[in-house]
């Protein structure tokens, strides 16, 4: 006779594979730092921190008055900042390899119609992010920079903080990269079903609203600037829209193509 201690224990067999999960997430992160340490070694000996410093300040020192340029208000200002602009640098660089561990480790979970939504949503938003950096680097800098220096009066001779001008950087790019991610979150919002193509189309107006504000408030306080931001959301605002529908047509599960064709068929008949 079985007294009740002796039922199987439900969670039996099960420590063996979360520890398999565990060394393969421990496996997979150092691979991916080590992709970042060897991209960061190699952009520390070509083009060096300070080279890569002077391309991020190039549109801030190409509106200087002649002769100005920045300054370092802290001791290891000149040490630190263009060691930080080399990691990132590095991140970016190894992101590739970043994404594919992440997508290696999460892939073997995952349905076939489920990869077909993964994997094109992780390689668009990362291109889409580096569109929004590229956009706000080549186009948006010079446009703001030539903005605030033409306001200068005569009597004062700017000369900014080369931490300040790294934070307002990092602050502008992450700010650009989020919003060049809009198609990515309208193609998830309706791919999930909370939101239909058909709101999101009479949401457009609202949605125009909303990114003047958001880039009034991100952006520094010219027209300029607000303009390069909100007027960008808007139009992936429409791309989003039309890719959503490609990407609900060819991302959906069997069981869903089977219900869609049945009730065609059923409303056939």
């Amino acid at each position: 006779m079985s007294s009740p201690d002796d039922k199987p224990d439900e969670l039996a067999g099960t420590e063996q594979p979360f520890v398999s999960h565990l060394i393969e997430l421990r496996d997979r992160l150092i691979r991916a730092s080590i992709a970042v340490g060897i991209c960061f070694g190699v952009l520390a000996l070509w083009p060096g921190p300070g080279a890569l410093y002077d391309l991020l300040a190039a549109p801030l020192v190409s509106h200087l008055p002649q002769g100005a340029t920045l300054i370092a208000t802290n001791v290891i200002s000149p040490f630190i900042v263009p060691l930080k602009i080399t990691l990132l640098a590095a991140f970016l660089a190894a992101l590739p390899v970043v994404l594919y561990q992440a997508w290696a480790f999460v892939a073997p979970g995952l349905y076939s119609h489920e990869k077909k939504l993964v994997l094109p949503l992780v390689i668009s938003s990362t291109l889409l992010f580096f569109v929004g950096v590229a956009f706000c680097y080549f186009f948006v800098f010079g446009q703001v920079f030539r903005f605030i220096q033409g306001f200068a009066p005569k009597s004062i001779t700017a000369a900014p903080d080369i931490e300040a001008y790294l934070s307002f950087v990092m602050t502008m790019f992450i700010a650009f990269g989020a919003a060049f991610e809009v198609p990515v979150v309208v193609v998830v919002l309706a791919r999930m079903g909370l939101v239909s193509i058909e709101k999101l189309r009479s949401f457009r107006s609202y949605f125009i609203v909303i990114a003047f504000i958001i880039a009034a408030v991100i952006t520094p306080p010219d027209v300029v600037s607000q303009l390069a931001l909100a007027i960008p959301m808007c139009l992936l605002y429409e791309a989003g829209i039309w890719a959503a529908q490609i990407f609900i047509k060819h991302t959906q599960a069997p069981a869903e193509e089977g219900s869609e064709g049945s009730g065609n068929s059923s409303s056939a008949g």
